[in-house]
């Protein structure tokens, strides 16, 4: 009798695994420590608190504000993508549709904005060689 019981506490042991709290408070089986998005650190972008929270229109509109992405629509995306990434699992629904808008709404203003650059380049060549 003692060893069936040793055997059933041995084999609960090596099957169980310690587990952490996240934010959302769920469980996790990955420290804090070793989460990728926990190592991210950057000063260069600084969204208004509350953003990602807002309509599709108003996440893009203020994503692609200079002084949130100095850097043009590219970055504007991987904040999108970081903010939808690091959600995961516990992003809504009605969460998941609004990012995926705002993601449209830049995809959209990112390839007017090159065809407009494109335009621009074309019009200085003609004046160039005239």
């Amino acid at each position: 009798m003692a060893t069936r019981k040793a055997a059933k506490k041995s084999a609960k042991k090596s099957s169980s695994k310690k587990t952490y709290a996240t934010k959302s408070g769920k469980r996790s089986t990955t420290p804090p420590s070793k989460r990728w998005s926990s190592k991210v650190k950057t000063d260069s972008t600084k969204p208004s608190p509350g953003i990602f929270k807002k309509s599709a229109k108003a996440i893009a509109a203020d994503l692609e504000k200079k002084s949130v992405s100095p850097k043009g629509p590219g970055q504007a995306m991987q904040m999108l993508s970081f903010y939808e990434n690091r959600g995961g699992k516990n992003l809504s629904v009605e969460r998941k549709k609004a990012l995926e808008g705002a993601k449209k709404i830049i995809r959209k203003d990112e390839q007017s904005s090159k065809k407009s650059r494109v335009q621009s380049k074309a019009k200085k060549s003609k004046k160039k060689a005239a």
